[in-house]
């Protein structure tokens, strides 16, 4: 597959412009990546400039601390699919998956994504279990159980994808280790990694440690890297 291909194209910042936006989506449209990720108030305007394109419009809820109430999140994340969505990503409410309740995280997942395929049974929904803080200072057999409760939830719930970050936790990004682990408990969930991805390098890094999608906002970059080949990407 085309590395460009595999990339979420993202701005997220607060911020952020339509005009930045806008530079976004056509950056997107020219190098073919997977999606456009935006925040919520410009998901209209990216769906509208992406009609006829097949690069999907992406839109982000609960973003980024994940500390609404589940229902709330709902309600954003469908507002999302309503506007033109076309792939949704939620940040998980941490304490449940660092107290390791899956039930719970269960629960919270589940409310959300079938909130939003009720209005679009096609949508494919991410988690964001910001999985630098489940790893954060503690051993790694309790950092691998956390992420095993996370994607445990996540495939019972009716994710797509399980992601590792939302690359503003100060606890960092994307690591191989966590993705590996991802990959290892998705149980054929697909993994996406985000946060700190900036080169072609650090890119296929995380193909190879498993990861499917990489959210980046470096995704020109990456995709001119990528043109003098290497690592079969």
């Amino acid at each position: 597959m085309n590395i460009a291909q595999r990339i979420d194209h993202t701005i997220l910042k607060a911020e952020a412009t339509a005009a930045d936006v806008d530079r976004l989506i056509e950056e997107a449209k020219q190098h073919e990546f997977a999606s456009v990720c935006v925040n919520g108030c410009f998901i209209a305007r990216a769906a509208k400039a992406l009609q006829g394109s097949p690069v999907k419009t992406c839109g982000v809820a609960g973003f980024p601390l994940g500390a609404n109430r589940a229902t709330l999140k709902a309600m954003l994340a469908t507002m999302l699919v309503k506007d033109g969505a076309d792939e949704v990503d939620f940040v998980a409410h941490a304490p449940h998956l660092l107290q390791k309740d899956g039930q719970a995280a269960k629960d919270e997942f589940l409310e959300i994504t079938k909130a939003v395929r009720s209005v679009n049974p096609g949508v494919v929904v991410k988690v964001i279990i910001e999985s630098s803080l489940l790893m954060h200072d503690v051993d790694a057999a309790e950092g691998e159980a956390r992420i095993a409760v996370a994607c445990q939830a996540a495939r019972e719930s009716g994710c797509d994808f399980v992601k590792t970050s939302t690359g503003f936790h100060p606890t960092g990004g994307a690591t191989v280790q966590a993705v590996q682990w991802m990959k290892k408990h998705s149980g054929g969930l697909y993994v996406k990694a985000s946060g700190g991805i900036r080169s072609y390098d650090d890119a296929v890094t995380m193909i190879e440690a498993g990861a499917d999608r990489l959210g980046c906002s470096a995704g020109v970059v990456i995709a001119q890297g990528a043109r003098g080949g290497g690592a079969g990407y």
